[in-house]
């Protein structure tokens, strides 16, 4: 209990470096996530984020930009979720979500079964493809981190803006370039993106962004 009381400091210290304030409740889950997915990482590789300043920096920094571009009680799917981020996290901090976790891989999906379980995150993990979910489910959003190109993720779900409301992707600097990329592909075409935030990477202090992507109109 001592160690696990010594890194709750730790972590809220590293928060407050960030100016980041969250509930005690919040606080305390988000360090049982963060400990409960450093051990699951022992046996399979689901984050290279293993120090408190990295976890922070980049996983829930990564998750708070996105969360104030979700309405409340939204349905938001988080694809590729992997070891969570972000739809783990935003789960923590939003319970109002109805939060789904999609993961295609088997081993990390139960890896991700088994850290919600453990942790108590209000989430639903599915081994599957995001692609396949959106066939039968409906979502107002759709949550990406580190999964794929630009390009093909739009590939992806071109037949199924029906069921998606928008995606909402973390992307670095070579967004840009991947922008180009999908526009030669005649993959925005009828797609509206948009950059609804900008804010210096947490480790190399080049530009990373939340990219916002839905139909025209």
């Amino acid at each position: 209990m001592h160690n696990s009381s010594e890194n709750l400091s730790a972590l809220v210290a590293v928060l407050e470096q960030h100016q980041i304030q969250l509930a005690e409740e919040q606080l305390v889950t988000l360090d049982h996530y963060r400990r409960t997915l450093w051990q699951w990482n022992e046996k399979l590789n689901l984050t290279r984020h293993l120090s408190i300043e990295k976890f922070v920096g980049r996983d829930i920094i990564d998750s708070l930009v996105i969360e104030p571009f979700l309405e409340p009680g939204e349905r938001v799917l988080d694809v590729g979720t992997g070891g969570g981020v972000p739809g783990m996290v935003l789960a923590i901090i939003r319970p109002d979500l109805s939060m789904t976790l999609s993961e295609s891989v088997a081993k990390r999906a139960v890896a991700a079964t088994a850290i919600v379980q453990t942790v108590g995150i209000p989430a639903k993990v599915v081994h599957g493809r995001a692609e396949d979910l959106v066939r039968t489910e409906s979502f107002d959003s759709l949550t990406l981190r580190a999964v794929a190109r630009l390009a093909k993720i739009l590939n992806w779900f071109e037949p199924h803006w029906d069921a998606i409301g928008k995606l909402l992707i973390i992307k670095g600097p070579a967004w840009v370039e991947e922008r180009k990329e999908a526009q030669g592909a005649g993959l925005l075409q009828h797609l509206d993106l948009r950059v609804l935030a900008e804010y210096p990477h947490a480790e190399n202090k080049s530009q990373s962004v939340l990219l916002r992507v839905r139909p025209k109109g």
